[in-house]
């Protein structure tokens, strides 16, 4: 790889891991939306905002990490 490839891997894998973030982040504010106000059902709906929520954090906290560890490992040749 040249240096410019090797940049733009560093690049995209650094764009990737944030928008991971970013993502999981989303869909957590939208697991406590649905929880807690009327998009749903009135009065909000715990059944499907609270696993949604979780995901979300999962997403955010976890998936960054496995990210990192997949990259990490050698390509098998």
């Amino acid at each position: 790889m040249t240096p410019l490839d090797d940049e733009a891997l560093w690049r995209n894998r650094f764009i990737i891991l944030n928008l991971t973030r970013i993502g999981g982040t989303i869909v957590v504010l939208i697991g406590l939306a649905i929880w807690h106000s009327d998009l749903v059902e009135q009065g909000g709906s715990m059944t499907l905002g609270l696993p949604l929520a979780l995901i979300g954090l999962a997403v955010s906290f976890g998936g960054p990490h496995y990210l990192a560890r997949k990259w990490r490992t050698p390509p098998e040749a």
